[in-house]
């Protein structure tokens, strides 16, 4: 959905959800929805390094507006919206963040949650642990520096689905950008800022070039005291956090012809769009490199925001698998920490159909004996369940959680019991609906 008339911001568009159906983004990406997992895989392997162009060929750079005019206020370019009455501010939460080690060895782009602060000071949230981002800017940090980056906003669907890749798939070196070249067979085009010693992405709807500053924060909801961020992919208003990094905003640029500012809200299909598909590719990249062939597909449902829960449709071709699937639910769990449930079910059934993987763990589970739980593990900080206050005997500190594995397969020696009933075949039966 485009927006095209926004108050205060005109020749300005607003645009939400364009990957908030799986089936779009098939089309999106020319492939088939059920299988995008397993061609993100390819474009990881295959690699398309970005190529720089010159400011002419930026269509991102063709308004330029310096932090140093004097009507200088990012709060009146930048279109961001306020979803809630507790929001902490204006929130950008597609603004993909590109940044680079002090010594331009290594380069990278992640997705984080900033708010608008004042005219020229953006808050964002950098997960403490994960991100390549992060990463670099400890290294800024040691060094007293600011860190530049870029914050380029209106991307090609593409980019960021790309982008939010996350070790072990892409260790630290690994720009994402390059999963999103193979993705387009051609690469992704940088441009050199004008106020940052950084590039951003050309092609992009507005950029906005600033610089994190070193060892300094600032309260979230320094401007509104509700004790809320925005509301988050599980649900929930996220708490506002008392310190976030500062971004000092040095310029913003955009197209020239009604530029887009893409948004898009925490728990929605467009979120599991982002983080989901790239999580399944990396479940699938780590299970069958471990048991190869056991796991034909994965799909991360909406049901856990993309990232906390996971299907997987498993084979078993002889005696010697059976427990096989319980070895590829613990894989998952290695190969995304942020990973909570895993349901296991056979090749039979449909893992994009939440009907048919409920009607399996209807009909071929037992509570029993096809429950395992495992304690003590890590997880996302913003499940609300995650605190030590809801279970003190097995969380210690927030973000520990129980993990869940139900499986649904059917013992390999009771096959033969399990077959779903098959009704004829109906010739012609298109003449009927004449």
């Amino acid at each position: 959905m485009t927006f095209n008339n926004i108050k205060g911001f005109p020749n300005v568009r607003v645009n939400i959800g364009t990957m908030a159906s799986r089936k779009r983004v098939g089309h999106i990406l020319h492939h088939d929805y059920k299988d995008l997992g397993h061609l993100l895989n390819k474009a990881v392997e295959n690699p398309v390094k970005p190529v720089k162009v010159s400011k002419d060929q930026a269509p991102a750079q063709e308004v330029v507006h310096l932090a140093t005019d004097d009507d200088f206020d990012i709060r009146k370019l930048i279109a961001a919206p306020t979803n809630t009455e507790y929001d902490a501010g204006p929130y950008i939460t597609t603004g993909l963040v590109y940044g680079s080690t002090p010594d331009k060895s290594m380069s990278d782009v992640t997705i984080h949650r900033m708010v608008l602060e004042d005219k020229d000071t953006i808050g964002i949230y950098i997960m403490p642990g994960g991100r390549h981002i992060g990463a670099f800017l400890s290294e800024y940090q040691k060094l007293n520096k600011p860190m530049p980056i870029t914050i380029n906003i209106g991307l090609d669907p593409a980019i960021l689905i790309g982008a939010t890749f996350e070790p072990p798939t892409t260790p630290l070196g690994y720009n994402e950008l390059w999963v999103a070249g193979a993705l387009r067979n051609e690469p992704v085009q940088l441009v050199d800022s004008i106020a940052v010693d950084e590039v951003g992405i050309a092609r992009s709807e507005f950029i906005i070039e600033g610089e994190i500053l070193p060892n300094e924060t600032i309260q979230e909801d320094i401007n509104t005291h509700t004790g809320h961020a925005m509301p988050e992919f599980p649900g929930y208003n996220g708490p506002a956090n008392p310190a976030l990094n500062v971004i000092k905003v040095k310029a913003v640029t955009h197209r020239k012809d009604n530029p887009i500012m893409q948004t898009t809200i925490g728990p929605s299909e467009e979120h599991v769009s982002m983080a989901g598909i790239p999580t399944e590719a990396s479940i699938l990249n780590l299970v069958d490199k471990a048991i190869p062939g056991k796991v034909l597909n994965v799909y991360n449902p909406p049901a856990g925001g993309g990232k906390l829960m996971t299907i997987m449709q498993i084979r078993k071709e002889n005696p010697a698998d059976e427990g096989i699937q319980r070895q590829a639910a613990l894989l998952a769990f290695s190969s995304f920490k942020e990973l909570k449930t895993v349901i296991l079910v056979d090749e039979d059934v449909d893992i994009f159909d939440m009907n048919d993987v409920m009607w399996t763990i209807n009909t071929r589970f037992q509570a029993h004996k096809d429950i395992m739980s495992l304690e003590g593990m890590r997880n996302h900080p913003l499940d609300p369940s995650e605190r030590p206050e809801y279970s003190p005997e097995h969380i210690r500190v927030r973000g520990m959680s129980s993990k869940l594995v139900l499986d649904g397969t059917v013992p390999f020696d009771m096959k033969d019991q399990f077959e779903r009933a098959k009704f004829k075949e109906v010739p012609d039966w298109k003449k009927y609906l004449d």
